[in-house]
């Protein structure tokens, strides 16, 4: 794939300046007016301008590097996605750069600049979906790009992300075969795709049983924010939780024993990934699983068809789910 970067030329087309006032502007000097700079600053954010001088070098040959750009790297799900790019990655002689965004978005268009200034050949990003102009900025430049674990509602985008809509229903299912009538969903926020879908197939399985959907909470993604939902719920009668993640349901587990709720008698428990974790707490967790290791090959494999051009048209490839089941219900 032949990458299209925007040059200083660009610039000064689209702003009316000459290309010499362009790179004064870019590399601040002081004989630009405030006007001018401000002006060309905000063009050449718009276009998706590089800063680097060595840019060149993308369109002249590879580093062989790639970069991804994740969430929550402390996160045991995205440990095992990671472990499965990096095998995949390794095959092919690459090598790989990992940023950490912490679900905050600055954080993540802050990472894909870097990365695009360290000239890596593609980039397998897992967007926190909050905005889309950093993915949209990657659609401009014509840069090689895979979105793992998440949808975007844009056929032209190369994806791969499991089936949530079946895990949801998979895991809500469960529970309502258990006898459970009053389930909550403690669930992610819903500008996300995949809390989005997870909640389309819990609200599946309740109408199959002819009931509407009891509760859904959206909290912000982590243990301290499902821990304490849990507690500043205590008085809500629910006998069945589905968790958007593990982690949301180990919190759960402990924050259900401190307030004297048993699992799975007085609550049944049903989380989602199937993390390292999972089968080790007390009681071991049920739960859907996503083949973790398969998502980051099939990841690197999607940049690496990319990047070697044997493949232009766009891919969306959705991996199944299983449901996993343990004591927790």
């Amino acid at each position: 794939m032949e990458k299209r970067f925007i040059t200083i030329k660009d610039i000064a087309e689209e702003a009316g300046v000459s290309v010499n006032t362009v790179s004064r502007a870019l590399n601040n000097k002081p004989d630009v007016s405030p006007q001018t700079k401000e002006k060309v600053l905000e063009i050449a954010k718009k276009l998706g301008y590089i800063r680097n001088s060595d840019a060149v070098l993308f369109r002249k040959g590879t580093t062989k590097t790639i970069g991804v750009v994740f969430e929550d790297s402390s996160n045991p799900f995205y440990a095992e996605v990671f472990k499965g790019i990096e095998t995949s990655a390794r095959k092919y002689g690459y090598q790989v750069i990992l940023m950490n965004t912490e679900r905050d978005y600055i954080n993540e268009m802050q990472a894909v600049d870097t990365l695009l200034q360290k000239r890596v050949d593609g980039i397998i990003i897992s967007p926190t979906q909050f905005d889309s102009k950093d993915i949209e900025k990657l659609v401009k430049l014509n840069f090689p790009f895979v979105i793992l674990g998440v949808h975007f509602e844009n056929d032209e985008l190369d994806e791969v992300y499991s089936n949530d809509v079946k895990g949801g229903y998979l895991a809500t299912k469960h529970l309502l075969s258990k006898g459970r009538r009053k389930i909550l969903m403690l669930n992610g926020f819903m500008y996300k795709s995949v809390a989005r879908m997870r909640y389309d197939g819990y609200v599946e399985a309740l109408r199959e049983f002819g009931l509407q959907p009891y509760a859904m909470v959206e909290i912000e993604e982590g243990y301290e924010s499902a821990f304490n939902k849990i507690m500043e719920l205590k008085d809500v009668d629910f006998d069945g939780l589905f968790c958007f993640n593990d982690v949301f349901a180990i919190a759960a587990l402990k924050a259900l024993r401190l307030l004297g709720r048993r699992v799975p008698e007085d609550v049944a428990v049903v989380g989602y990934d199937d993390i390292s974790y999972a089968e080790f707490v007390q009681p071991s967790l049920t739960t859907v699983r996503i083949d973790k290791f398969l998502e980051g090959i099939v990841a690197f494999e999607m940049l690496y068809e990319r990047l070697s051009n044997l493949r232009t048209s766009p891919k969306q490839v959705v991996l199944d789910v299983e449901l996993i089941v343990r004591e927790s219900t």
